[in-house]
């Protein structure tokens, strides 16, 4: 949506077969008719399938299917659809299932940028970790010797108090075990499962913390020099401090 609002047509692929959520999160579940598995296999297509977003034209996703396995993408069948859709857009964002299966195999096989999406926990450093590895070396540009992934780190449910409190890893810590150019800090903010419930992007709330968070990332995505925010306990003021806000 942040690329959208920029001008940038933009379309995001949901790669989590069986398991489709992009569509609630993007609020047109009730609007797909066709899904990606179905332009794979010939079924419909692409212009069928793809949704516009309601609330800007630049902007279109490619549903999941919930019905079908996983096994149903075919690494031929996922390079035809980016081809086809590369024609008519600047972005094609392909949203990855957790894990390592099949699903986010394929959604970053053909990859030119990856952002590796961890919160600061070891759990979830530990399994970016892994994932790094396997955009080195199973990617296309990886099996044809070319030029390798850009790879971001995205930081998200970050909490200040939190890592003070030695609750949670720090960015320092995270950015130490991964090592990779750090292109946002998303703080933990309630606005963020109150815009997931209400199927509008949280980058669309810019009074939250967590909307002016994701705006920074499109702006430092696309060249920009800006500042990390939200990495410090906020400072009480004098009236917060005597009544406790």
């Amino acid at each position: 949506m942040g690329l959208a609002e920029r001008g940038l047509r933009s379309v995001v692929i949901d790669f989590d077969v069986g398991l489709r959520n992009l569509d609630l999160i993007m609020g047109c579940e009730r609007r797909v008719v066709y899904d990606f598995i179905n332009v794979i296999h010939g079924e419909a297509r692409l212009n069928q399938a793809l949704i516009k977003d309601k609330r800007n034209e630049n902007l279109f996703i490619l549903p999941a299917s919930q019905t079908r396995d996983k096994e149903a993408l075919t690494k031929e069948g996922v390079g035809k659809v980016l081809t086809d859709l590369s024609d008519g857009f600047d972005y094609i964002v392909c949203d990855s299932p957790a894990g390592i299966e099949l699903g986010a195999t394929m959604a970053m096989y053909y990859a030119d940028d990856a952002f590796v999406v961890t919160n600061p926990e070891v759990s979830s450093v530990r399994d970016s970790d892994r994932m790094i590895g396997i955009l080195s070396s199973k990617s296309q540009r990886a099996e044809e010797d070319r030029e390798p992934i850009r790879e971001y780190l995205l930081l998200t449910r970050y909490s200040p108090e939190r890592v003070e409190r030695g609750e949670m890893l720090s960015v320092e810590d995270v950015q130490d075990i991964l090592s990779l150019d750090l292109i946002g800090v998303i703080p933990e903010s309630q606005a963020v499962l109150n815009a997931s419930n209400s199927g509008v992007p949280v980058i669309m709330d810019g009074e939250s913390t967590a909307g002016q968070a994701y705006s920074d990332v499109v702006a430092r995505y696309l060249g920009e020099q800006l500042p990390h925010r939200f990495l410090e306990i906020e400072k009480k003021g004098l009236l917060g401090r005597l009544f406790g806000g």
